[in-house]
């Protein structure tokens, strides 16, 4: 009897040998596959909306080395990968561009995995000022970003030869500021964009101009709310000038000149003339060091005058406090200015 029980254990241990052996065999010949947690995603097009997808392998091993890519950054991206022992989860995170992009998985070893994301209109204006939301800057890094491009920009307009730059007016320095700004600063803008220093300034990750639902035409030059017919109807173009950006482009933040910050502007309406709305940059210290480097700097295009062309001027704050003409002050007291102004895409948290 005894003889047999130990016939029956050297049976059982065989056969989970045999077992373990199959096992380890049928996952060898099987190709390793990621499972993912969804196959289609929708969401808005509002350029800050995430959704998170769960990746496993199907034998169970680690996905440590998981990596994903978009077939159209402008219509989604991949904000993280976070990697645990056994699975990994991707935050994907919608682009402002309506329409359907595939993203890919893949994993050393493993079969590639796709998830098709549809990213849905997005025309909501929760502040009611004529901005959509899939314009506005939604996280404080881009805001940051922002900033520093649209005052970087403009001074290094200043700092070119008078036969280089790209402005003509008050207007136009504010408008290619902010769209060069919004732009994929990559080698082929590089090249094109000689600048007075390397720049050191993050990209604003939300969106690239051009790819907008807009296209181009980035500034409102009319009243009203935002809504879908917008998008189609005339209500934003390219071309802006100074009154325009100041009432449908920019919101008030104040009358004292402490309230603004790198990249503020500053409005002034001087009856009388035949282009009473000007506008000028706050920079605060020089991007590229020299004699601006600690002191607050603004920055503006004089505009044409007669046959004179014109020119960029930057002077500290102090001196245009002090300025000798005291309709051009920035200060409460001086009913031809008009305040402290901010663009609409940075209203949020700042």
């Amino acid at each position: 009897m005894r003889g047999v029980l130990r016939w029956l254990a050297v049976l059982a241990l065989l056969a989970v040998v045999v077992l373990f052996a199959a096992i380890t065999i049928y996952r060898a010949l099987t190709p390793v596959a990621l499972v993912l947690s969804s196959s289609t995603i929708t969401l808005p097009a509002d350029g800050f909306s995430t959704v998170g997808v769960e990746v496993r392998a199907s034998s169970g091993s680690d996905v440590n080395k998981l990596q994903a890519t978009v077939d159209d950054p402008h219509r989604a991206s991949v904000d993280s990968i976070a990697v645990r022992k056994d699975a990994a989860v991707a935050t994907l995170r919608a682009g402002v561009m309506p329409g359907e992009a595939v993203v890919r998985f893949w994993e050393p070893g493993a079969e590639p995995r796709e998830v098709k994301l549809t990213v849905s209109p997005a025309t909501s204006d929760s502040v009611g000022d004529g901005t959509p939301d899939f314009l506005r800057l939604h996280d404080a890094a881009d805001r940051a970003a922002f900033r520093r491009w649209f005052t970087m920009l403009a001074e290094a307009q200043y700092l070119q030869p008078t036969n280089e730059r790209e402005v003509d007016d008050c207007a136009a320095l504010l408008r290619y500021s902010y769209r060069e700004a919004l732009r994929q600063h990559d080698a082929a803008w590089a090249r094109a964009n000689v600048l007075p220093a390397p720049p050191r300034a993050s990209e604003v990750r939300q969106y690239q101009y051009p790819y907008t639902p807009l296209g181009a035409s980035l500034f409102r030059v009319r009243d009203g709310s935002f809504t879908a017919g917008d998008l189609n109807d005339g209500a934003f173009a390219q071309f802006a000038d100074a009154k325009t950006l100041w009432r449908y482009n920019s919101y008030f933040v104040g009358r004292e000149i402490v309230r603004a910050r790198p990249g503020d502007l500053l409005f002034f309406r001087q009856e009388g003339h035949d282009l009473p709305f000007h506008a000028m940059i706050f920079l605060g210290p020089s991007q590229f060091g020299g004699d601006g480097a600690h002191e607050d700097l603004v920055i503006y295009h004089t505009g044409p005058v007669g046959s004179w062309a014109g020119e960029i001027r930057r002077p500290t704050v102090e001196q245009l406090l002090n300025f000798p003409d005291p309709r051009w002050r920035p200060v409460p007291s001086n009913p031809s200015f008009l305040g402290v102004y901010r663009w609409n895409i940075l209203r949020g948290t700042d």
